[in-house]
Formats: structure tokens, sequence, C-alpha cells
């Protein structure tokens, strides 16, 4: 039963280094493209749009409608 939780126990540490093997995979090609100043400035307006985006769409879904 032991080697059970031993086992269980590893999965966290799986799932974290998927996500960091995921997030430096994608990164990577962005950083050595950011480089060239035009697309350093069209990839932090990118990160800014996507962000505001994500805002309004929680706040959309967290707030209650007024038409309703």
């Amino acid at each position: 039963m032991g080697e059970f939780f031993s086992n269980v126990s590893r999965y966290p540490k799986y799932l974290i280094t998927i996500i960091l093997g995921v997030f430096t995979a994608s990164l990577q090609p962005l950083i050595q493209r950011s480089k060239n100043p035009v697309t350093a400035v069209s990839l932090v307006c990118a990160l800014v749009s996507g962000l505001i985006t994500f805002y309004f769409v929680v706040k959309a879904m967290v707030l209650p409608s007024s038409f309703s």
C-alpha cells in the first residue's frame, strides 16, 4: 500500500514538469524573436491585448447580466 501512495505522490511532480516544459517550449521562440524591436513591441501589444480580453471575458462571466 505504501508503494501506491508513493506513486500517487509523484503525479503532481509530473504535471508541474509537463506544464513547465510546454511553457518553455512555447516561449523560447518568442524570446529569440523579441531581439528585433518591432517584433518585441508587437509581442508586448499582443500580450496586453490578450490580458485585457481575458479580463473582460471573466468580468462578463462573473457579473450578473442586466438584460435578464
